[in-house]
C-alpha cells in the first residue's frame, strides 16, 4: 500500500458539531450548507452525505455541474445552483431536481412559466450576482414555484461595518413587500448568522465555519471546531555545515550547523509559496521553521532543535486542530477560503 506524501485529515465528528452549532442558532430556522467548490476542497460528496445523515436537508452549490453531481449520487436534498441557469437548458434543472437561483429578469421571465422551482438572488449592496434591488417589484412573489429569495452580505465577517445594517434594511423591506409566507428568505453566511438574530431570517447557509474557519470572529472562535488536519511526510534528514545555502536562489544561508528535514510536500500540493522563509510546521507542539524557498514537491524545515525526536517518513503537520486554517491563512495574506480550495488533488483526504 502506497503511503501518501501529504494527507489531509478530516474530522467528520467537528464537522457535524459545527454545522449542529449553526442548525441551533434558532429553532424555527433552516439551516443549510455550502458545499461548493467540492465542499470547500474537502469533497463535496462525503460532506453531503455526512450532513444529509445529520438532518441537513439544503445544498447550495456553485455551478449546474456540481449540482448534477450530487445529484446523480442522492436522490433526497435540496440542491440550489448559485450561478442560476448558466445559460443551460431550463429541463436539465427540472429533470435532476435542481434549484437554480436567477439573477436577472431576463431570466425570471423564461422560468416563471416552466413548472420549475427556482430561486431569486436580489443585489442589495454586494454588486456580484443579483437582480438589481431596484426590480425585486416586478417579481411575482405568489409564483409557488419561487421556492427563494436571497441575497449576500458584502462585509459580515466585520460586524462593526455600517454596511451590514444598510443591506438588511433592504432586505426587511423586500420581505415586507411579497406577502408569501411559503417563501424562504436567507441572507446570512456563516459570518452574518452570527451577527444578530435579525440576520436569520428563514434560512441561513454557513460554509466555511462548518469546515472550521471562524476569521477570529468571537462567538464562532468560540463554537467552532477545527476539522482538519493537513500533515506531510519527511523524505530525508541531513546535517549542513555552517554557512550552506538552502534551496532556490540561495534565500536561506546556514549560520552554524543545522540538521534539516526536507518535507514531501510544496507549491504543487497547493502549499502557498508566500511561507517560503516565514512558515513553519508542528511535531509534538513544537514549531520549527521553514528555511529557503518553497519547491513544487517539497518544504525544507530545519529541526535542529528538536533532531531526537525527527527521522524519515515522520510526518509533520501544517494544519492542525490547535494550529488550524485561520492561523495559515493570516500568514499567507488570504483567507481560509483559500486555503482549503487550493490543495490539488495531490493531496489525499481522509475522514476519520
Amino acid at each position: 500500500m502506497i503511503q501518501s506524501n501529504v494527507i489531509l485529515e478530516i474530522s467528520k465528528n467537528n464537522i457535524i458539531h459545527n454545522y449542529n452549532f449553526f442548525n441551533e442558532l434558532h429553532k424555527k430556522n433552516i439551516c443549510s450548507a455550502t458545499i461548493k467548490s467540492n465542499g470547500y476542497g474537502l469533497g463535496a460528496e462525503k460532506i453531503y452525505r455526512l450532513l444529509l445523515n445529520n438532518g441537513c436537508k439544503h445544498f447550495f452549490v456553485a455551478t449546474t455541474e456540481e449540482g448534477l453531481s450530487l445529484r446523480k449520487n442522492f436522490s433526497k436534498g435540496f440542491i440550489y445552483i448559485l450561478n442560476g441557469t448558466e445559460f443551460n437548458n431550463y429541463k436539465i434543472f427540472k429533470k435532476y431536481n435542481l434549484i437554480p437561483i436567477l439573477s436577472n429578469l431576463k431570466d425570471y421571465r423564461k422560468m416563471k412559466n416552466k413548472s420549475l422551482n427556482y430561486g431569486i438572488q436580489i443585489n442589495t449592496g454586494i454588486n456580484r450576482l443579483g437582480m438589481n434591488y431596484n426590480e425585486y417589484e416586478e417579481i411575482l412573489f405568489k409564483d409557488k414555484n419561487l421556492k427563494i429569495i436571497m441575497s449576500h452580505l458584502a462585509c459580515a465577517d466585520n460586524k462593526q461595518n455600517p454596511y451590514n445594517g444598510l443591506q438588511l434594511n433592504k432586505f426587511k423591506q423586500i420581505k415586507d413587500h411579497h406577502g408569501n409566507n411559503k417563501i424562504v428568505f436567507s441572507l446570512a453566511n456563516s459570518f452574518g448568522s452570527v451577527l444578530s438574530k435579525e440576520y436569520l431570517f428563514d434560512m441561513i447557509r454557513p460554509g466555511i465555519s462548518i469546515y472550521g474557519g471562524h476569521f477570529n470572529n468571537i462567538i464562532l472562535k468560540k463554537h467552532i471546531k477545527s476539522v482538519v488536519k493537513l500533515k506531510a511526510k519527511i523524505l530525508q534528514i541531513k546535517l549542513l555545515d555552517k554557512n550552506q545555502f538552502v534551496g532556490y536562489n540561495q534565500t536561506y544561508k546556514t549560520n552554524k550547523k543545522t540538521w534539516i528535514a526536507v518535507v514531501g510536500i510544496g507549491y504543487g500540493d497547493g502549499l502557498n509559496r508566500i511561507l517560503s522563509n516565514n512558515g513553519m510546521v508542528f511535531l509534538k507542539n513544537t514549531k520549527y521553521n521553514i528555511i529557503g524557498r518553497i519547491s513544487m514537491d517539497s518544504i525544507i524545515v530545519d529541526i535542529t532543535k528538536g533532531i531526537s525526536n525527527f527521522k524519515n517518513e515522520t510526518y509533520v503537520d501544517i494544519i492542525n486542530y490547535k494550529h488550524g486554517i485561520d492561523e495559515l491563512a493570516k500568514n499567507c495574506k488570504t483567507i481560509s477560503h483559500e486555503i482549503l480550495t487550493s490543495l490539488t488533488n495531490r493531496v489525499e483526504r481522509k475522514f476519520v
